[in-house]
């Protein structure tokens, strides 16, 4: 049996491979996947640098949050590369200019702030419960998994992504360039990055497939596992 096409997935701020067990778990029959480690990469285009120097040749992009973003600075530097894309409750934009921009700054250093001075943990017990439904905050091993993760990537891996994310560059231009099957997917009730900004993104990017899943927050792919492993193979199967 032939192998199918490499399959890289790009954890977003603060994750690693825990964000896509489950998916890895249902895709893996027949195909490589190779997760990106961001390492101490404090811009966009390192972590997609990093990502194009140790991919096949030719290969399926999925990215989740801040991924997404990373995804789409592996396609603005070769996409020749990249068969198809997954945006995951992700974005496209630069920092908003004015009162947007300056409420995100100082949410982000307000984070680092508890984490410097408080420790990861507590850090992450605050920023995880934006990120996840409100019925979830009692599930105590979705809980607990998020911020061991949050926990293990520590400050230094923090600050840089910071200020990767907050040095980010607007794609819009790119979405209406892409030819690939794309899928764009978000949690209904991400409050972080909302149906409507995937619902313009879809809109931006040629015979995209969008999709919104139901009692789901941020963290689409711990939060509602089966579901998105099931659009994620029906992304797969797409004709190219």
């Amino acid at each position: 049996m032939k192998q199918a096409e490499q399959l890289v997935l790009v954890p977003g701020l603060m994750c690693d491979e825990t964000v896509w067990l489950h998916q890895i778990d249902a895709l893996k029959a027949n195909r490589e996947i190779f997760v990106a480690d961001h390492g101490l990469s404090n811009s966009l285009s390192a972590m997609a640098d990093r990502i194009l120097e140790k991919a096949n040749d030719r290969f399926a992009l999925a990215g989740h949050s801040m991924g997404g973003r990373v995804a789409l600075e592996v396609i603005a530097r070769a996409p020749d590369r990249v068969s198809r894309l997954a945006l995951l409750d992700s974005g496209y934009e630069a920092v908003a200019r004015g009162e947007g921009g300056d409420r995100e700054k100082a949410g982000r250093f307000r984070l680092l702030e508890i984490a410097k001075q408080d420790g990861m943990l507590a850090m992450a017990k605050d920023w995880a419960r934006g990120m996840v439904h409100p019925a979830r905050f009692t599930d105590t091993s979705l809980m607990d998994a998020i911020h061991s993760m949050i926990v293990r990537a520590g400050v230094e891996r923090f600050e840089a992504q910071i200020h990767a994310l907050l040095a980010r560059p607007d794609r819009t231009e790119l979405l209406s360039q892409l030819q690939m099957p794309t899928l764009v997917l978000c949690g209904r009730e991400d409050s972080w990055s909302p149906p409507a900004r995937h619902e313009a993104m879809a809109n931006l990017i040629a015979g995209s497939h969008l999709v919104e899943v139901p009692d789901c927050g941020h963290m689409c792919t711990m939060e509602q596992p089966e579901a998105i492993a099931k659009h994620l193979g029906h992304w797969l199967e797409t004709n190219s």
